[in-house]
């Protein structure tokens, strides 16, 4: 690169679960990560590179999270040691920024921030005050990659950031691929940066010839391969100087400041962090103690504020909750109470009470935050939503509510998931909604968090995000908590009225925390409520097979919040397993992670054969099926009645009904039922026609067992049953098959 032309060389940081990169950069993301690089890994190749003479500047990019969990400061230093010149993180908040361009004014090095075409002015103004060296100006919205287009609007956009900042220098990208849209962008820019195309040109390469391929398109690009630089494709500039400016043009309208809305903005919010006082009453807190925040691409940051002001002004509108209750019986509420009697009398300790979200339509709780986040959109005009789901659950709510208030759906669904929960998405398909597969990374929620987040950062104008659980960065994991309360205040009110007293303690599964955080909110005031939280054990938390996040996880950041996370020692994203797909998820709502802290709340794991235990009991004891995730909560539910005093109340969250895991339990009940002794197989009676059948069984698990299982078909099996004497010997018998007379076996 450096020998082909390049002034700057910018080297990604490989992460598990990037949210602002386009196929190009995740298979690269991929490959690195398989082939162990790592951010240590990163730092050795600089100083390799640099002891064969690269005098290039370097910079790292990447995202925040290795960062963090390598401990910041030492990061820096090793990157100077290393010959590191600067960096650029893609999703660290301007608060956190700030300290972490201190750390590098310290050592010498430089902090670039990034500005997209939607900041604002305000936003843009802070990012260009903590620039010490140049800016990277997004040159369009979505994610990186190879564009074949750029933004019409980008000179007015590389304008208004020299302005702002006093003539900066700026750096663009995303989206530049060309000689012709390098000469073209470089009329408006410092810089032009190049990413995925260098990606393209290596991985067209046969492994002896990248070297010399990447000098040579360095070269092509900058000018430097003796063709004519000024003969290039007719880009912006051109496109511009052709355009004339017509004459008597007025707005269609303006905005004043009656119409910016209630609230302060984020200068607002970044200057009350160095200030005596309390911000706006209006504002929605974005941290739960340590934990939350906005850790996401700048792209995305306006569209989040659009939200949080959406969801504001919903909030405080009486219209808009008596709208969401007008949808109560369409959604089943209000929700059932009732006390389970056979397994509070199995348990011998506490009542244990049910509160049935199964009973609502689509049967699980995610109808509640479905019906409320598309009235929002609907307020901020969007046409389009998508989702995430892994149970299925959440994406079967989002479709439901969709073809209610006619909206365009679409769902990402890990590939894992897709398969042990066709059923559901046979139902999405029903409602109408696209469903996506995602067959990256693990192919489970996680997965199709990070492919909604992409789609989302390309589609902002008309698209809202319908996320479904208490996970994301701010204000999504308190807008799925406000419309999720109603499960804690019925429950509050439902017993007062039946026991004349709060529960003793109230329990919830936890994946992303959506029905936990939904039952427990509304009694985390009320310190004599204990509230227990049970995750997914899979395995064993000695095993590296579970997604106990909070009881086996560290502090980090994924999918745009700080919280716990399930990470590995450089802070990539471990893979999870439980048995249940909506519990499958290495993260956890940052509100669910500041209760575990303060230990208002308490957290524990089941393991998938636990999760079998509770699902066996509610089924036989309560003639309940329950959803597998909320098998968990039961069996921890169970536990605590056992350790608590009769006359004392239990009131469990029963999140979601059953049927969609029959399926997944029929497949997992061969391995876990032994380990609970739980057998479902038929008994056979032993009469003759049953006889005939065990014979033939066991000659088809013989051949299965030998050969092909597809060549069972051509069995077609005669018997020929001869009594025994009478002493005993049994019965024999004589078969003929024609497997045998066509020559298939021997």
């Amino acid at each position: 690169m450096e020998a082909g032309g390049s002034d700057l060389i910018e080297i990604g940081l490989p992460f598990t679960d990037p949210i602002a990169d386009g196929p190009t950069i995740q298979k690269a993301n991929t490959i690195a990560l398989e082939n162990g690089m790592s951010a240590t890994a990163a730092l050795k190749a600089v100083r390799d590179a640099r002891k064969k003479g690269l005098k290039a500047p370097v910079l790292f990019m990447g995202y925040y999270n290795p960062v963090l969990i390598y401990g910041e400061q030492q990061f820096v230093k090793d990157c100077r040691e290393a010959g590191v010149n600067g960096f650029i993180i893609c999703d660290l908040p301007p608060e956190e920024a700030v300290k972490f361009r201190g750390f590098c004014n310290d050592e010498g090095l430089s902090y670039v921030p990034l500005v997209a075409p939607s900041t604002n002015p305000s936003r843009l103004k802070f990012l260009c005050s903590i620039a010490d060296s140049f800016i990277y100006v997004v040159s369009r919205m979505g994610t990186t990659g190879v564009s074949g287009t750029l933004n019409v609007g980008l000179g007015d956009l590389c304008k208004r950031v020299h302005e702002t900042s006093k003539n900066i220098p700026i750096a663009v990208g995303f989206g530049v691929s060309t000689r012709g849209q390098f000469v073209s962008v470089s009329q408006f820019s410092e810089g032009v940066v190049i990413g995925s195309q260098v990606i393209n040109v290596i991985s067209q390469s046969k492994p002896e010839e990248i070297n010399e391929k990447v000098k040579e398109f360095c070269q092509m690009i900058v000018g430097r391969d003796g063709e004519d630089s000024t003969i290039h494709e007719a880009e912006i500039v051109e496109a511009k100087k052709k355009a004339k400016e017509p004459i008597n043009v007025h707005p269609t309208s303006i905005i004043t400041e009656k119409d910016v809305g209630p609230g302060p903005g984020l200068m607002d919010q970044l200057n009350a962090l160095n200030v005596n006082g309390e911000a706006n009453s209006q504002s929605i807190p974005a941290r739960f103690g340590e934990f939350g925040g906005q850790y996401v691409p700048e792209s995305l940051m306006d569209c989040l504020a659009e939200l949080e002001r959406g969801f504001i002004e919903a909030n405080n509108d009486p219209k808009f909750w008596e709208e969401f209750r007008s949808h109560y019986p369409y959604m089943g509420r209000p929700g059932q109470l009732h006390l389970a009697e056979h397994l509070t009398e199995k348990c011998g300790g506490a009542n244990i009470w049910l509160k049935r979200e199964d009973l609502n339509h689509t049967g699980s709780h995610k109808i509640n935050n479905a019906i409320g986040q598309v009235l929002i959109a609907k307020r901020l005009g969007k046409t389009e939503i998508i989702a995430e789901t892994g149970a299925g659950q959440h994406g079967v709510a989002t479709a439901t509510v969709c073809a209610k208030f006619g909206m365009k759906c679409t769902v990402y669904m890990g590939a894992e998931d897709v398969r042990r929960q066709a059923l559901n998405v046979f139902r999405m398909k029903l409602l109408g909604a696209q469903v996506i597969s995602v067959e990256a990374g693990s192919r489970t929620l996680r997965d199709a968090v990070n492919e909604a987040l992409r789609s989302w950062v390309s589609n902002l104008s008309t698209t809202h995000y319908l996320i479904g659980s208490a996970i994301g960065p701010h204000p999504f994991p308190t807008i799925v908590r406000t419309f999720q309360s109603v499960i804690g205040n019925e429950t509050k009110q439902q017993l007062m009225e039946k026991r004349g007293k709060l529960p003793d303690a109230v329990v919830a599964c936890v994946g992303g925390g959506s029905n936990c955080a939904g039952m427990f909110y509304p009694f985390a005031k009320d310190l004599s409520v204990k509230m227990l939280g049970v995750e997914a054990g899979g395995d064993g938390l000695e095993t590296t097979r579970h997604a106990a996040t909070l009881a086996g996880g560290s502090k980090g950041v994924l999918h745009g919040v700080r919280t716990y996370i399930l990470q590995d020692a450089e802070g990539q994203i471990s893979d999870t397993h439980s048995v249940s797909a909506g519990l499958d998820y290495p993260g956890v709502g940052p509100e669910l992670a500041s209760w575990k802290d303060s230990n208002r709340a308490k957290f524990i794991a089941a393991s998938d054969a636990e999760a079998f235990e509770g699902f066996r009991a509610l089924s036989e004891l309560e003639g309940i099926i329950p959803a597998l995730e909320s098998a968990h909560a039961i069996f921890g539910g169970m536990e605590l009645a056992k350790t608590m005093r009769p006359g004392e109340d239990i009131v469990i969250c029963l999140s979601g009904r059953g049927d969609k895991d029959v399926q997944s339990v029929a497949e997992e009940l061969p391995s876990i039922g032994p380990k609970i002794g739980w057998d479902l197989r038929c008994e056979l009676v032993p009469t003759l026609p049953s006889i005939y059948a065990l014979t033939l069984a066991s000659l088809i698990s013989n051949i299965q067992n030998k050969y092909s299982a597809s060549l069972v078909s051509v069995f077609f099996c005669r018997f020929s049953v001869g009594f025994g004497n009478g002493s005993g010997s049994g019965i024999p018998c004589s078969i003929s098959c024609r497997g045998l007379e066509k020559g298939y076996v021997d």
